[in-house]
């Protein structure tokens, strides 16, 4: 599967914007899928996972309670509804896919994830 996020921008502190992440490919229904950030001079984190069905969602606690993760599987795209931004959101973000296995499911860890979007840029002033 490939990924092509977008949505990124300049946007003031307490502003909204709406990633979104594209793919290509069949079975996008069967793909787990996830947000992680990268700030310059940072390691990559994880911001929010979404499962295949989408009834359950993760969510990094620097995040909880202002982004949301969705999915629509008709349009093959996976979202991230990010509210009441903060200049410490500035990053670029990722979008990641893994194919549902039976297993575990570390939504957090970058190595559970086998495909990766090429990253959108998120600029958040004070």
């Amino acid at each position: 599967v490939q990924l092509q996020a977008s949505g990124g921008g300049l946007v003031q502190a307490g502003a909204s914007l709406r990633l979104s992440c594209a793919a290509s490919g069949r079975s996008f229904s069967t793909y787990d899928l996830g947000w992680f950030r990268q700030a310059p001079g940072n390691e990559r984190e994880f911001v929010a996972a979404i499962r295949y069905s989408g009834i359950s969602t993760y969510y990094a606690d620097s995040v909880k309670g202002r982004f949301t993760i969705s999915r629509d599987n008709a349009k093959n795209t996976v979202y991230l509804q990010m509210n009441s931004l903060k200049p410490e959101d500035t990053a670029v973000y990722y979008c990641a896919a893994d194919r549902f296995t039976l297993g575990p499911f570390y939504y957090s860890d970058l190595r559970q994830y086998d495909y990766w979007g090429q990253g959108t840029l998120v600029t958040v002033s004070s």
